[in-house]
């Protein structure tokens, strides 16, 4: 399982229409290859700045899979005109468990 990370930035004053935007397009994670859930989380300091968390099952469902089809055009339909930076994208994978 890993984990794609994406900071997100967004223009100043087009908060609500980019979660607006996200939470429109929780059905094209849904139903991606592949994909076990997905996530946002807003800074506290930085209104403007947000962490998007996409649970896959491999990197390809996210890089190849969901990347080619129509539902990422979708997904950046949907949101990419809010973005004041292009989004900083990278994956992880469980290194340490606490609790």
């Amino acid at each position: 399982m890993f984990r794609e990370v994406a900071e997100l930035k967004v223009a100043a004053g087009t908060e609500q229409l980019f979660e607006a935007g996200v939470q429109q397009a929780i059905p094209l994670f849904k139903r991606a290859k592949g994909c076990h859930g997905m996530r946002m989380e807003r800074s506290v300091e930085e209104p403007g700045s947000y962490m998007l968390f996409v649970e896959w099952e491999t990197i390809e469902d996210h890089m190849v899979h969901f990347r080619e089809s129509e539902d990422f055009l979708e997904w950046r339909r949907l949101v990419g005109g809010f973005f004041s930076a292009p989004p900083r994208v990278f994956h992880t994978t469980s290194a340490v468990e606490g609790f």
